[in-house]
């Protein structure tokens, strides 16, 4: 071998070499992106799917079967329903913004899609603020429930929550306070800043930080009410004479709160999953970790999905009326039964009331 071609040998070794570590250099965070894509794809997929279909059975059993009717049942029904229409658009444009890496649906619905996904998700914390309040005020004010929660007034306070979750977006939807549009780091349409400014740390304060407290506060007066009512539950226990109202009006309670023990697993869960991607949003404003951004929008589509598996686990009555649809049952009507000695004329109106809007839950 000359001299001449073991230099070129040599470079040519080299330069491989180098092309070679410059390319596993760069590859890498792309190859765990791509992984990370076909990931999220699959699991958009899957719940959004099962989102859908949970919701959507749920509505249906809600409205179909008289047992499961109530005030809380109506804002069960919107957060169903808000759910429901947050998978079924965002599933296709979700999609095919990860398998294609690109957006392809033109500007309009660049901005249609991140507004939907914002609105449903503020209804959706929002309604379970008013589940909460529902419950606080019916265990812990039950004079004032049957006043509170007439029909007319659950309509205007679901149509209130609608407005006021579509004017909280309203300044960024005409561009006065940051835009939608598309952002190729993260792969999708979403807030982004006009002249440095956007309303992120906005909506994360007065639509995310207030309804939580408010949320932590109405539980934190509940279980002061509980705590109260079990010690007196206990001593009715061991009388013998005034009793049995004393019995039903305890057994009523416990049954109440089950209920709101249902409501609070579905914060719980709608706490883990929306404030990741919230505290992201906020810290991260030039998304400099478009993966990060990926997986916390993972959460939300759980969280738009796994109310009606909650729904089922903790509550006998909701399993019953989604077997009822499922199965094409007729639905039973719901029974209050009375004490012989107990006229239907001496019974309150309030405890009318807490009947009809008990769900009786055996977890």
């Amino acid at each position: 071998m000359t001299t001449t071609e073991f230099l070129s040998l040599n470079f040519t070794t080299e330069n491989d070499t180098e092309a070679h570590y410059v390319s596993d250099t760069f590859m890498s965070p792309m190859l765990k992106r791509k992984a990370v894509l076909h990931f999220a794809t699959l699991c958009v997929i899957v719940l959004s799917i099962v989102g859908m279909c949970g919701n959507l059975l749920t509505t249906v059993a809600l409205v179909k079967c008289p047992r499961v009717r109530s005030a809380t049942a109506v804002f069960i029904v919107s957060l169903s329903i808000s759910d429901f229409l947050y998978n079924a658009v965002s599933f296709p444009f979700s999609a095919s913004d990860y398998i294609l890496q690109k957006w392809i649906y033109g500007d309009a619905l660049c901005v249609f899609y991140p507004f939907t996904q914002y609105l449903n998700g503020g209804l959706s914390l929002l309604f379970v603020t008013a589940i909460a309040i529902n419950r606080y005020v019916l265990i812990a004010h039950q004079g004032l429930y049957e006043k509170i929660y007439q029909k007319r007034n659950i309509a205007m306070m679901i149509v209130g929550i609608c407005l006021f979750a579509f004017i909280m977006l309203l300044p960024t939807l005409i561009g006065a306070w940051g835009r939608f549009g598309y952002d190729k780091n993260i792969l999708t349409c979403t807030i982004l800043e006009v002249d440095g400014r956007s309303s992120k740390a906005f909506l994360f304060i007065f639509g995310f930080v207030i309804p939580c407290i408010t949320i932590v506060v109405c539980y934190a007066r509940i279980f002061c009410v509980v705590k109260k009512s079990s010690s007196r539950i206990k001593m009715y226990k061991t009388v013998e004479t005034k009793e049995k109202k004393s019995a039903r009006d305890s057994k009523r309670r416990e049954e109440e709160w089950r209920v709101t023990r249902m409501v609070l697993i579905i914060f719980c869960c709608f706490l883990i999953c929306y404030l990741p991607n919230t505290i992201v949003k906020v810290i991260d404003k030039q998304n400099k970790y478009p993966v990060l951004h990926i997986l916390v929008y993972i959460l939300i589509y759980a969280s738009a999905s796994i109310n009606p598996i909650i729904y089922g686990v903790t509550n006998k009555q909701y399993r019953q009326a989604y077997k009822t649809v499922l199965m094409c049952r007729r639905p039973r009507r719901p029974s209050f039964s009375s004490t012989p000695n107990e006229h239907p004329a001496n019974k309150s109106s309030t405890s009318q009331c807490l009947k009809e809007d008990s769900v009786v839950v055996q977890a």
